[in-house]
């Protein structure tokens, strides 16, 4: 359709300046005029380019600028609270689970200081220091009423109820 009409080498150019996001989104194509002569169409079709044709304004990288604002990177680091100081009394449940099982106290101590443990995990802080004082409480009854009981068997064993 376009007589007479030559491609011209266009001069080489360098790689697009500006960032990643600037160049993948190139700026909207300005309207062209609704008649076209042959030699406008001649213009459209040599200056063809990706960045930098008379067809798309010239805009300048809103990125470039934040690039060089930022002068100082800072370094971002997140500290989780120290959970290693929670104690979760672990082998106090399992000896009060296993020999002093007063009315299944050691088992519920057991349950409590496995959530310590799990939480401990999930870095929940303030719940796992809750559950180390409920388990820590149910050690203790366990520890105390099965000590207690001992004693009263120790005590019917030497002093039987016939000698009453």
């Amino acid at each position: 359709p376009f007589e007479g009409v030559a491609w011209t080498p266009r001069p080489p150019q360098g790689p697009p300046q500006g960032c990643f996001a600037c160049i993948a989104k190139p700026p909207a194509l300005r309207q062209a005029s609704p008649v076209l002569s042959p030699s406008s169409a001649v213009y459209l079709m040599e200056s063809k380019s990706c960045k930098g044709d008379s067809l798309r304004p010239a805009v300048p990288c809103k990125h470039s600028v934040e690039k060089k604002t930022m002068t100082n990177p800072t370094t971002v680091i997140e500290i989780y609270p120290d959970t290693t100081e929670v104690n979760d009394y672990y082998l106090w449940s399992i000896f009060n689970f296993v020999y002093l099982n007063f009315c299944c106290l050691g088992f519920i101590a057991l349950a409590y200081s496995l959530k310590v443990r799990d939480k401990k995990l999930l870095n929940d802080l303030s719940g796992a220091v809750e559950d180390a004082k409920t388990a820590r409480l149910f050690n203790i009854t366990s520890s105390a009423l099965a000590t207690f009981c001992i004693i009263l068997i120790f005590i019917f064993l030497r002093y039987p109820l016939t000698d009453y």
